[in-house]
Order: structure tokens, then sequence, then C-alpha cells
């Protein structure tokens, strides 16, 4: 999540839209192959609820606007979506249209040559609804995906357990987080839920650790040149190590999963089980799908990852990521129309209601009522400047050496400079 364009495609996600000049696609005209009838396959990674039924939403809904064409949904466990994704583009047999997170991983599949270019094929109003955020799917100045959201991360939490808890505000220190959690203790409440068990919520607190201590520059050049020589990415690593052992996680987190049932981290701020955890944007609809009637938590709240001293990073950074999809290199050409149309403002809309999430469409983000979401999204549009998760804006290879050493170490099987080894290992092999 770029060589190159990842800097532009991270920073870019604040910084400033990329205009990009398109072709309007005309339905009923441009939208059919000749007199065919055409099949568009699509994976996408919502398993369960209202996200899975939107995609068929959507199929059926540009069916009716393009009768020669059928869209065929599959569901991808989230988890599992990266690596079918990447097998499926290596033997030439993938989706026409799947899911694509940007920076460093969009850039590895632009360089194999296995997706769309989509640069003047696109919509006037598509690229300039998406504004910003279509950066994070613009690789050297061409454009191989369409956002759908938007997922700033900080801590979606309970208010009712921390009014229990006696807390009366939330906290703007790495101190005061950690005050917190010994009131949520002494309460009888695991504090800080986590899904280590698969790998990349544990490292994401990694992500936030060296956001607070890493500059801007020093991420992007990081980005640019695969290199972690700066010493931020070890004090990173020494950050989290000393916060973890205050024992903040909830027991057994190692083995704890993200989004999977009741007990996993989501699972269990959805019933009262933990009173936070650190995610991204899609958190309070998973915790919706895992409440026992189904419902939003009432009393879900949310706070920014706070601030250390000392740190390089520039306070109110935040980290993000933004889904969105991508057509596969040989895909009909109706899979452009079927981005466009997933882009309008009513389908973004949707899209923000089915998910409880942050639609990446600006002219949607209106739909967003949520307060958790809400406050989310106004910290989104104030922060400085705004990093894509690790994982994704320094590729696959990298990314998953990178999360796994984090795992290590929380497991006690690692230390910070491990964590800095593999990663330089890991971008030495490409």
């Amino acid at each position: 999540m770029n060589r190159r364009t990842i800097l532009a495609g991270t920073t870019a996600l604040v910084t400033g839209a990329l205009l990009l000049t398109a072709c309007s696609s005309d339905p009923g005209t441009d939208g059919a192959s000749g007199d065919g009838a055409v099949t568009l396959t699509l994976w996408q990674n919502s398993t369960t609820g209202d996200g899975m039924q939107y995609w068929q939403d959507m199929a059926d809904a540009f069916h009716e606007q393009y009768p020669n064409v059928t869209v065929e949904v599959q569901s991808i466990q989230n988890e599992d979506m990266d690596g079918k994704l990447q097998t499926a583009l290596n033997s030439g047999d993938a989706p026409d249209i799947f899911m694509a997170r940007g920076g460093g991983k969009l850039a590895d599949v632009v360089t194999a040559g296995q997706v769309m270019d989509l640069t003047d094929k696109l919509s006037d109003a598509t690229t300039s609804a998406m504004g910003a955020a279509m950066s994070a799917f613009t690789i050297d100045g061409k454009v191989y995906g369409v956002p759908t959201a938007v997922l700033p991360e900080g801590f979606f939490y309970s208010q009712d357990l921390f009014d229990a808890a006696g807390i009366t505000s939330t906290p703007t220190t790495l101190s005061e987080l950690s005050d917190d959690v010994t009131a949520l203790k002494a309460n009888g409440t695991d504090a800080i839920a986590v899904g280590a068990k698969d790998a990349w919520p544990a490292a994401h607190w990694y992500y936030n650790f060296a956001l607070r201590e890493c500059s801007q520059d020093t991420m992007n050049k990081a980005a640019s040149d695969r290199t972690f020589d700066d010493d931020c990415w070890l004090r990173a690593g020494e950050d989290l190590q000393t916060f973890a052992a205050t024992e903040p996680f909830n027991n057994g987190f190692l083995t704890t999963s993200a989004q999977q049932g009741a007990g996993s981290s989501a699972g269990l701020v959805a019933n009262h089980q933990a009173a936070m955890e650190l995610m991204g944007a899609w958190d309070p609809g998973v915790i919706a799908s895992l409440t026992p009637d189904e419902q939003a938590l009432p009393d879900l709240a949310w706070f920014p990852f706070p601030e250390i001293d000392g740190g390089d990073g520039t306070p109110g950074a935040m980290m993000s990521g933004a889904d969105g999809y991508s057509c596969y290199v040989n895909a009909p050409a109706e899979c452009v129309d079927f981005l466009d149309f997933i882009a309008t403002k009513a389908n973004q809309e949707a899209y923000a209601a089915a998910f409880q999430t942050i639609p990446a469409s600006s002219e949607a983000q209106g739909a967003v009522t949520d307060p958790a979401l809400t406050k989310l999204l106004e910290a989104y549009k104030s922060a400085p400047y705004v990093m894509l998760w690790l994982d994704t804006m320094y590729g696959q290879n990298v990314g998953n050496a990178l999360n796994v050493a984090v795992v290590n170490m929380l497991a006690g099987s690692g230390t910070p400079q491990d964590i800095v080894d593999a990663v330089n290992s890991a971008a030495l092999k490409g």
C-alpha cells in the first residue's frame, strides 16, 4: 500500500485530490460488449448481513440498468482475501472485479501487469466525487481502482464501561491510556481487546506507535527505498513492548481472532466483555453484527490514538486504509461501468448504511450519522496527514514480515530489534 507513488498515494489522502480527465461511460451504449451477454465476477470480503446483501443489491441493480450484464458476487473471508486473490491473479484466473486496498499491495499487482489501467476510463463524476481518496489507487500518475470507503483508525470503546470504571474523559496521552487501563481492570473488565490471532490487529498497534515516533518524511522515504534504518522504527517497537508489559490486552489475546464470532476482539466489545479496541472505521458495522440483537452498540464511542512524548510524528496524524475495487487486466469493459455505478452518491450512501462506515465519496459522507463515526470523520478531515496501514503501504512481503514480527514480540519470542530486522530482510528480498 509503491515506490513512487505510494508516497503520493498515502499523503494525498489528505493533502489533496488528483484531478483526472476521464471519459464518461454512457449506459446503454458503451456499457455492453456488442450484443452478447456479459458476466462479471466480483470478489468482496463481506460474508454476513447487510454488507453481503449490499453487494448482491448492487449486482441486481446494475443488471437492471445493463440487462446484458450479470454480476456474480462471491464472498471471501477478509483474512483469506489477499492470499486467494494473489493465487488467482498469478494463475490468470482472477475475478473481473476484486477488492483492493491501494498502496504497495496494489503497486505490486500493477508491476505484475495484472490490473486494468482505469485512467481516462472512469467517469468525471467518479473521479470528482472520490477526490483525494482516489490517490490511494493512483500509481505513477495512473489510476487502478475506485475507493469505496476511507477507514481512519482509533479506539472504539464502550461509554458504559468507561463510566462504570469512573473514567470521565478519554485519554489524550499514553500515560492517560495506561491509567484508564488500570481503572478498567480494577473494575473487572478486560481493558483492550486485540485479535492477535489474525496478526494484523496486533500489528496496527506498532503502526500507530510508528506514526507517533517517525516523521511523515521518514515513513514516506521507507516506502520509496524500502529501508527502515531510522531509529524511530526501533523506538516504536520499544514503545509497544513497554505498553504490552502492563498487560492491557484481553486474556488470551494471542489466540483471539479479530472479527469472527462473539469470542473475537470485536465480539468482546460488542458484548461488553472488553472496553475498547484499536480498529478502523469498519468496526461499528462489525461490532453491530456481533451484538446479541445484531443492532448497533448504543454506547459505542471513539477517541484517537494518544500522543506520546518526544516522537517525530506530527500530533493529530492518523493511520487509515482505503477499501476499493479494481478490474482485472483482462476484464470486460463493463467492469469500468460497474465501478462508476457503485461510486454514485446514492450507492455510496447505501454503502455507508450497509457497512456502518465512512464512504469514500465526499458527496455521500453526509450520510454518516453514527456518533462514533462522525467524531472519527471530523478527526480525519482535520488530521495534518494520514498514512496508509504499513502492511499495505510497504507491500505484501514487507507487510507480512512486519505483522508476524510484531506478534512474535508480543508473544515473548521476539524483540523490537527483531521487528526492524525482519522488515529490512523482507525488503531486500523484494
